[in-house]
């Protein structure tokens, strides 16, 4: 597995080691003693994915307290481009975001530490999002940001087609209106 250092402390890439042959290929996705090995010592309690078509934006989503989570970020099949900002209070980067494309084909996976916000275009149809947590959903803790906030700055591919957001992601706050988090 090489791991890539994105110059936000803490995020990182993984680029999984991909064994092919004639009938397929075979990853390992997850193996916590080369997760800890690579500085991933999180201890993952809830798996989730998501199916989308190509426009949607899911994003940009936290859980703030007690219940904030860390993630590790794959796409099974298809394509998205990968979006976090940090909000971590006292961070050097506060408010940097990062983007990455994760692919069915490239199969890298993205470490998301806790205080970060997290969301994602879909750039091709039938995209299934797969991902693990390091702390349990809770309602009451989740919070979210307007992905398109212009003084966060991040430019987003335009994937020719209208994007379609739930009504939640639609009314976040801005940037300037949320609270840094303190992890």
């Amino acid at each position: 597995m090489n791991v890539i250092e994105t110059g936000i402390d803490g995020l990182k890439i993984l680029e999984l080691d991909i064994h092919q042959d004639a009938r397929g290929y075979f990853a390992e996705t997850f193996n916590a003693a080369r997760y800890a090995a690579a500085g991933i010592g999180n201890v993952f309690v809830q798996d989730n994915e998501s199916l989308s078509q190509k426009g949607v934006v899911r994003g940009l989503h936290w859980q703030t307290g007690s219940a904030a989570q860390a993630k590790l970020v794959r796409v099974v099949h298809g394509a998205v481009w990968d979006v976090v900002v940090d909000l971590r209070k006292g961070s050097a980067t506060y408010g940097r975001s990062f983007a990455v494309t994760l692919t069915g084909e490239n199969k890298r996976q993205l470490f998301v530490p806790r205080g970060f916000a997290h969301g994602f275009i879909v750039l091709e149809d039938d995209t299934l999002f797969a991902y693990k947590c390091d702390n349990l959903y809770d309602k009451a803790a989740e919070r979210g940001m307007r992905f398109d906030d212009p003084d966060l700055g991040i430019a987003w591919p335009d994937v020719g087609v209208p994007l379609t957001l739930s009504e939640k992601d639609r009314l976040h706050p801005f940037f300037k209106e949320i609270e840094p988090e303190v992890v």
